[in-house]
């Protein structure tokens, strides 16, 4: 049972990086990223009751606060990449 649950989300996880490489704006790549990070958590959860390892699960914690944290971290850069590129606008003159 669990291995076809680790094969199914290897396949979601590969669905995922092609959107991320074929996205056609920077946020919906953000999106599959994050998408990517989610189902690894779950893959790395679900591998671990697969090989009764329960300590796998700590590991699955962890990546997931990165992945979280990278996300926040991203789209900061992105909300200050378009403020910075609103005020250079606002102050050419026209």
């Amino acid at each position: 049972m669990y291995a076809a649950t680790c094969v199914a989300i290897l396949i979601v996880m590969g669905l995922a990086l092609i959107r991320a490489i074929v996205g056609p704006t920077a946020f919906d790549r953000l999106l599959a990223v994050n998408m990517f990070g989610t189902k690894t958590v779950l893959f790395i959860a679900a591998f671990g009751f697969l090989t009764e390892r329960p300590d796998f699960l700590d590991i699955a914690l962890v990546y997931a606060l990165v992945n979280f944290l990278g996300t926040i971290a991203v789209l900061r850069f992105f909300e200050r990449k378009q403020r910075d590129a609103a005020q250079t606008n606002a102050q050419e003159p026209s």
